[in-house]
């Protein structure tokens, strides 16, 4: 999975410009309808106080009450048929026509011309449209006349043939002398064309019309008319009143495409909540302010909660914001940054979201929420494996159960709600599954965004894997170090507030690039051999510096975390290798220097961390050279390492202050003389008393 830290190192945008984005979204996707701040059941009692009206609505008629009404005035229509004169004629013409050049004899011609005018004169209407009016249980129908004066007639559908009756109608009626089988052989059935047709306008204009007579309402209210006071009892009236005021409520606040005081409203409690964020780090987490990366990784979190219940609100879903796993960012962010911004980060969310849910759930969801956020932190306080983030799920669903019910209880007073909101229970075991699953995402966070959790820290610094199995094997020696300067670096960092885990870390594995030419290095010269011997001071200096660049490509090929090749980069900064150095400038005094030569590529630390680790590297490998392992040696040669760095400029990017370096000096005079205190030597036995017996033994 790639990383997208390195693309966000470029992004040259404001950090402020992130909030007002962040604003912009969340606003877009709040609900702009159910916003009806009121909860209530029919036959329970009111929760809130007195409601007046704000302003004069309508009553609305429930939908079934003007089904009903429909239902009741849909008996009494008619659906409008049109009479078509010219089809008779047409037909009768036609008729005649065929059967003279067919022969047909005059007297069958007479006769079936007869029993046309009586068929068409009663009207000839399809199959279809007879089927669909006794489908809608209609006996009759309006008949409009061809004459185009609108007048309708009203007509039983019995009086009027189908083409099938129609035909039925000319062989039963055939007098004696006409032949049936004859009768049947003109082919009738082409001359009996339908001139009864529906009238789709007309009906549905009238159908339209007869609806608009419905009243959508039974009443009005008044403007400051009491509605419903502090527990009275919401009866099937009272319901219908509420059930008006949230229709009216809706369509004043406007919609998405009709914006209103709502936006406004909402845009500007989102603003006051977002800035709260931003001042929040720009005043007290001025380094995460400073780094985009941590921002955008933070208000990906705040947006995307929101964004969720901002969707399930719009869907009436209130109950299932039970499920949406609130935790997780709190389980993130604490991971990778730290707790009081989790929390900050947490609440804020929680009240974004809360302003999208009814007033009757806005206090129980805040509750709820927060205290699960609390004890997300208190669970992860000491954040060392994996295993904790299951046992922290485990309390935030006890912390919901808990929490939910003491409200119902303290709310209520009536345990029997517990049973009824079972299903919310339900809810917080589906919560707990989806919070288990912070496990999977701090590892993806880690590969997306480039941090490293504690975690993670602690499980790299495990000393039995394979790259730092291989330090000790290759180059003993340097893995020896690696360890002592891990001990000073670890007490350091406690004393002024660092990040012990990181920067313990970072000093195990800043010299692995010393694996490439083990030898060259001191720590692992066996006595009497000097690789160097032969070398130049610039060949020497380059193979020395080297193992920076060596240790940064091997950090990258086993994909150790960025924060750790920093370590690698930065424990020399841009000192020079001042062994060749100065021994190369003693031996050319008449020449000049190219510093470049003998100066390490950096760059120099950055952080409190890398600045601990340069110091404790240097004074480290120094104090395996002291003769005097005396606490006065020990201090001298700490305060003039660590000054000549300090006077050299290596620390000027570091946020680390006076007063840490001079607690860190004492630290590291406290650990080395400990580390380099000569132990007591024993005693050996004499001959004569290793040979003579004690007493009481034998």
């Amino acid at each position: 999975m790639a990383k997208i830290d390195k693309y966000i190192g470029k992004i040259k945008i404001p950090t402020f410009v992130f909030f007002i984005a962040a604003i912009v979204i969340i606003v877009y996707f709040l609900p702009r309808e159910g916003k009806y701040k009121y909860s209530y059941d029919e036959n329970r009692p009111w929760q809130y106080g007195l409601l007046t009206a704000p302003f004069k609505f309508h009553i609305h008629k429930s939908d079934a009450q003007i089904q009903q009404e429909k239902d009741s005035i849909m008996q009494t229509y008619l659906p409008y048929y049109q009479l078509d004169g010219a089809v008779a004629k047409k037909s009768s013409t036609q008729f005649v026509q065929d059967a003279r050049a067919k022969s047909v004899p005059e007297d069958y011609i007479s006769y079936i011309n007869r029993k046309f005018t009586e068929i068409y004169k009663a009207g000839v209407i399809s199959a279809e449209n007879y089927e669909r009016i006794q489908q809608l249980n209609k006996k009759q129908l309006m008949l409009r006349s061809e004459t185009g004066n609108n007048i309708a007639a009203t007509r039983h559908i019995a009086s009027f043939y189908t083409p099938r009756q129609g035909y039925e109608k000319i062989l039963d009626d055939a007098p004696a002398h006409i032949d049936i089988a004859h009768l049947k052989s003109i082919n009738l059935n082409d001359y009996l064309n339908v001139n009864i047709l529906y009238d789709e306008k007309t009906s549905l204009s009238i159908k339209n019309d007869m609806l608009q007579q419905v009243s959508l309402y039974e009443g009005e209210i008044q403007y400051g008319e009491k509605i419903i006071d502090r527990g009275e009892i919401v009866d099937a009236r009272l319901k219908n009143i509420l059930d008006s005021y949230s229709k009216e409520v809706e369509g004043k606040v406007g919609t998405k495409a009709k914006p209103g005081w709502l936006i406004f409203g909402e845009l500007l409690m989102v603003t006051l909540l977002i800035m709260t964020l931003m001042v929040y780090l720009k005043f007290y987490r001025i380094a995460e302010y400073k780094n985009k990366k941590n921002v955008i990784f933070m208000l990906l979190m705040v947006i995307i909660f929101p964004i969720i219940t901002g969707i399930m609100a719009d869907a009436k879903m209130f109950t299932l914001m039970y499920v949406i796993p609130f935790a997780i960012p709190t389980i993130l962010i604490r991971t990778f940054i730290d707790s009081r911004t989790a929390i900050t980060t947490h609440i804020i969310t929680i009240l974004i979201c809360a302003i999208m849910l009814p007033l009757a759930q806005m206090a129980q969801f805040i509750a709820v929420q927060i205290l699960v956020g609390y004890m997300c932190i208190f669970s992860l306080r000491n954040l060392s494996e994996r295993s904790q983030l299951v046992y922290c799920a485990l309390l935030i669903l006890v912390t919901y159960i808990v929490s939910f019910t003491a409200w119902i209880l303290c709310t209520e007073g009536d345990i029997s709600l517990i049973k009824e909101n079972s299903r919310v229970y339900i809810y917080f075991c589906i919560n707990f599954v989806f919070v288990t699953f912070a496990y999977l995402l701090v590892y993806m966070c880690e590969r997306v965004f480039g941090f490293m959790s504690e975690v993670s820290m602690i499980e790299l610094s495990n000393t039995n894997r394979p790259l730092l199995q291989q330090l000790s094997e290759v180059a003993p020696g340097t893995f020896q170090h690696s360890m002592q300067v891990s001990t000073l670096v670890v007490s350091a960092a406690h004393r002024i507030g660092a990040n012990a885990t990181l920067v313990r870390t970072g000093a195990l594995y800043h010299d692995i690039g010393k694996m490439v030419n083990p030898i060259f290095f001191t720590e692992n010269q066996v006595e009497g051999i000097n690789p160097h011997a032969g070398l130049t001071e610039k060949e020497s200096a380059r193979i020395i510096i080297d193992h920076v660049m060596e240790g940064v490509r091997i950090a990258k090929k086993n994909n150790l975390p960025q924060q750790i090749i920093d370590f690698i980069e930065t424990h020399h900064g841009k000192g020079k290798a001042k062994y060749f150095y100065n021994s190369y400038v003693n031996s050319h005094p008449d020449e000049e220097v190219d510093e470049a030569d003998f100066t390490y590529p950096g760059p120099n630390p950055f952080t409190r961390e890398t600045a601990l680790l340069m110091m404790a590297d240097t004074v480290e490998a120094a104090s395996r050279s002291l003769k005097d392992n005396s606490k006065e040696a020990i201090t001298e040669l700490v305060n003039r390492l660590i000054d000549t760095q300090l006077s050299d400029g290596l620390f000027k990017n570091a946020p680390i202050t006076f007063k840490d370096i001079e607690q860190v000096k004492e630290v590291f005079c406290d650990k080395l003389v400990s580390m380099r205190h000569l132990r007591v030597a024993y005693p050996e036995l004499k001959k004569e008393a290793a040979q003579k017996p004690v007493s009481g033994t034998e």
